[in-house]
């Protein structure tokens, strides 16, 4: 079986090396982009699993790279990262089908690390099974 693909697309490059320390770590591939355009070139070139996606990114947010997601893929697992959560962010990604929405903290934090392990798992469990 193949592993998990897992992107992760964020505009802070320190931000993006970290968290990809962390998700390899739990055994899934992980692809990069630092911006919206190259995260949906990597879309549609490599076909990612998941998708973990910034929020708040210069040119091109979070909501509108999700929402050109959903008009090519509407089931693909999207995890929307944020550290300005509030409920006009929460109502616009869920709207586009966003899997999970978790605040943006520091990637040490044991809190941050388990919700996102969790949300990965609980994804990747429902890939395997073959519910998408």
């Amino acid at each position: 079986m193949n592993k998990i693909k897992v992107l992760v697309v964020d505009d802070e490059v320190d931000y993006l090396a970290l968290i990809q320390e962390h998700i390899e770590s739990w055994g899934y591939d992980v692809l990069l982009a630092e911006s919206g355009k190259e995260a949906l070139a990597i879309i549609k070139e490599k076909k990612p699993d998941i998708v973990v996606l910034d929020y708040l990114m210069p040119n091109m947010d979070g909501t509108s790279v999700l929402k050109e997601i959903r008009k090519s893929d509407k089931d693909l697992f999207v995890i929307m990262l944020t550290a300005y959560a509030d409920i006009n962010n929460i109502k616009a990604a869920q709207e586009l089908g966003v899997s999970a929405f978790i605040p943006k903290l520091n990637i040490y934090s044991p809190d941050i690390q388990a919700t996102l392990m969790s949300v990965l798992d609980l994804l990747r469990n429902k890939i395997n099974e073959g519910k998408v």
